[in-house]
């Protein structure tokens, strides 16, 4: 399943156009819930009214992991973990619970600057969240440091909901760790598939892929990009371009010439070349 990014509740409830626009759904994910991030209840619950109208999304994600500062100063995401705004997390999450039509699940890191992971998984699942991704870090940690499994682990133990195991799932291998240590029912992978997308090919054929897969899935990402963006996603395409090359022969040389490349036929063509 897919989640979209993570939309602000006030946006939605405003029909700020930016927004709507990152809540579309490719005909190719389903199911597809879209990941909403609230600070103000009132605004939660005509975000959600809104989403329930939308009958191409199958559910709703609350972000409760949301690290940046941006999203701290604003009180949404991860700051939401916090003792002194446990109240105020356990109204927002009921109002949206209690609104959308859909199955509601949440995005968590395992607590603020501490773990609270088993009191909030277990609050979470009091209120009527159907199954949690709990990131296996703080918010205070950002991406410093290591997921912690242990703290996931415990997340699981806490509920009986199904919990999926998030943070540093960059292969095959490490997914099956983390599964069979957390004992969670799957993995979600975010900055693990930035630069190597075939993760998930990977996953679903339990290996390594070959380089004609790989040559296939960067030809995928990048018809996707022209699609999505016409020709302007040749030009965004460059620094995903940039990251593919690592390691294949004349790589610097693929790169200049993508730099170069304005046309979406050209492009593809230098891809089929170098791969």
């Amino acid at each position: 399943m897919t989640f979209s990014e993570m939309t602000n509740v006030n946006a939605i409830a405003y029909n700020n156009e930016k927004t709507k626009k990152m809540m579309e759904k490719s005909p190719l994910e389903s199911p597809f819930f879209v990941q909403i991030a609230a600070n103000n209840v009132e605004n939660a619950i005509k975000a959600v009214e809104i989403i329930n109208d939308m009958k191409e999304i199958d559910g709703i994600d609350i972000n409760l992991g949301c690290p940046v500062n941006k999203a701290r100063r604003s009180g949404f995401g991860g700051v939401l973990l916090k003792d002194e705004n446990r109240d105020f997390l356990k109204e927002v999450v009921s109002a949206i619970v209690k609104t959308s039509k859909k199955p509601v699940s949440a995005k968590m890191r395992i607590g603020f600057d501490k773990s609270v992971v088993e009191d909030r998984a277990k609050l979470l699942e009091d209120l009527g969240v159907e199954f949690l991704t709990i990131h296996g870090r703080t918010v205070k940690q950002m991406y410093k440091g290591k997921a912690d499994y242990d703290e996931i682990k415990k997340g699981v133990k806490a509920v009986k909901i199904p919990v999926i195991a998030n943070g540093d799932i960059t292969d095959y291998e490490k997914a099956e760790y983390v599964l069979d240590y957390t004992e969670a029912v799957g993995v979600s992978i975010g900055r693990g598939a930035v630069g190597k997308p075939w993760i998930f090919l990977e996953m679903k054929q339990k290996g390594s892929i070959t380089p004609q897969q790989k040559k296939e899935v960067i030809l995928e990402h990048f018809n996707q990009m022209v699609y999505w963006y016409g020709e302007y996603g040749v030009i965004l395409f460059r620094k995903h371009a940039h990251a593919y090359s690592k390691g294949i022969p004349k790589a610097s040389e693929f790169r200049s010439k993508m730099n170069e490349v304005k046309e979406s036929n050209a492009a593809k063509a230098l891809i089929e070349e170098y791969f």
